[in-house]
């Protein structure tokens, strides 16, 4: 255990959420759960913690994932090998022994533990990532055989969406880190270049960035959609493709990156040189409508008035029918889950609080010219919105000189090589 690293108001809020549902414990495996209650985000997904109404967290974790498993303030850590050279045993027969122990130590046999159920969206910790789905309920059987299994998916969902101070304070390193890839990424933006060579160099300047801040625990997932592709961007999934950047062209830019398990959810929508009357149009309603989603934003406030915000300002520029999602929803422990509370959405019957994080991103999709959507992280705070991503902002920060950017495009290349992709 890391004593410093100890989040005394998660472990609270942990403990006055199982007072509230009656419940003993806690028990969950999702990476994005561990974090919430340990501050350990693990690797693989195989880990398994506990917390319990008298605040006490134990972990169960791989032996590889050691030095992260550390870092986090669980008060027991168990630790075991899913597979060694001697066997190959099923994963959810591996953990039950070094469980047991666990349970022995925490020594509650009989009580209403709450346990992950039902369908989520969980963000990629690594390149594979173990959930163990309905086996966990079995595991737990197994080790609590006197144990009332409770669905906690409810009380987990609303324990991700306020984040304490600490965590807050984490989600903005994260926000830093992207905006320092936006920062970099800009410069790259050129006529010739690529929807995939430009998602490669926005990747490169996170990873220069998080490098220069120390941080070895991060990841990002960059996009870009330009033309009349950024069109598309409202699909459940950005996609790059190998359409070279024109002069006039749209380049929206989405970034899903974490930083420590911390995630962001962000984009900007640039445009190549020159622009027209239309893109002026575009870009004046998306960014009025933010600011109009933004005003309304306090503790107390319901989600679906700032969707009603951002919504009415599109439609009053005349283009009703180009905002084709929800105005926003919760990030931290998440990326691009819609049901992550809170759900800015017309039909959304949530109410903000103090601590709560989400992203409001007003757009306007049109079929065959492309789409501008600016997303920006925010968090509530006594006195509105605090607004966790405030760069590139303005629409003279989105325009694109084509004579510098060409500039700053490939700089490895030859200039014959730049003069000719141009």
């Amino acid at each position: 255990m890391n004593p410093s690293q100890r989040d005394d108001q998660r472990i609270a809020l942990l403990q006055a959420a199982l007072r509230e549902h009656n419940l003993d414990a806690l028990l969950v495996s999702l990476p994005s759960h561990v974090l919430l209650l340990t501050g350990y985000y693990p690797v693989v997904g195989v880990s398994i913690a506990i917390c319990t109404r008298d605040g006490e967290i134990a972990l169960l974790a791989p032996e590889d994932e050691k030095q992260f498993a550390e870092q986090g303030w669980a008060t027991d850590i168990e630790y075991f090998q899913p597979v060694t050279l001697e066997e190959i045993p099923p994963l959810a027969q591996s953990v039950i022994p070094p469980l047991k122990r666990l349970a022995q130590k925490m020594q509650f046999a009989s009580a209403r533990i709450g346990i992950e159920s039902g369908p989520v969206s969980e963000p990629s910790s690594y390149s594979a990532l173990n959930c163990y789905g309905s086996a966990l309920q079995a595991i737990s059987k197994e080790v609590w055989p006197g144990a009332e299994l409770v669905n906690a998916h409810k009380v987990l969902h609303h324990l991700c969406a306020v984040k304490t101070p600490s965590e807050l304070r984490k989600i903005r390193t994260a926000c830093s880190i992207a905006a320092s890839a936006f920062e970099g990424g800009r410069k790259t933006i050129a006529p010739a270049a690529s929807e995939i060579e430009l998602a490669a160099g926005f990747a490169r300047e996170f990873a220069t960035a998080a490098a220069s801040a120390g941080i070895d625990r991060q990841h990002a997932f960059l996009y870009c959609m330009s033309g009349p592709n950024s069109a598309q961007a409202y699909y459940a999934f950005a996609h790059s493709t190998d359409r070279k950047l024109g002069r006039r062209d749209w380049a929206l830019v989405h970034c899903n990156s974490q930083v420590g398990g911390y995630w962001t959810d962000i984009t900007r929508t640039y445009v190549m040189g020159e622009y027209t009357e239309r893109h002026q149009e575009m870009f004046r309603a998306v960014l009025e409508a933010r600011d109009a989603a933004l005003a309304v934003i306090r503790p107390g406030a319901k989600a679906s008035a700032v969707d009603a915000a951002a919504r009415e300002v599109i439609e009053k520029h005349g283009f009703k029918g180009g905002f084709k999602h929800q105005t926003g929803h919760g990030v931290g422990f998440g990326a691009i889950d819609a049901h992550a509370l809170p759900r800015i959405h017309p039909k959304s019957g949530d109410v903000l609080e103090n601590g709560m994080v989400f992203n409001v991103e007003p757009a306007i999709y049109r079929e065959g010219f492309g789409g501008v959507r600016q997303c920006e992280m925010v968090a509530v705070t006594d006195t509105g919105a605090e607004i966790l991503t405030p760069f590139h902002s303005q629409f003279a920060d989105l325009q694109i000189s084509a004579r510098v950017s060409e500039r700053n495009i490939h700089p490895r290349r030859k200039p014959s090589r730049l003069k000719k992709a141009s």
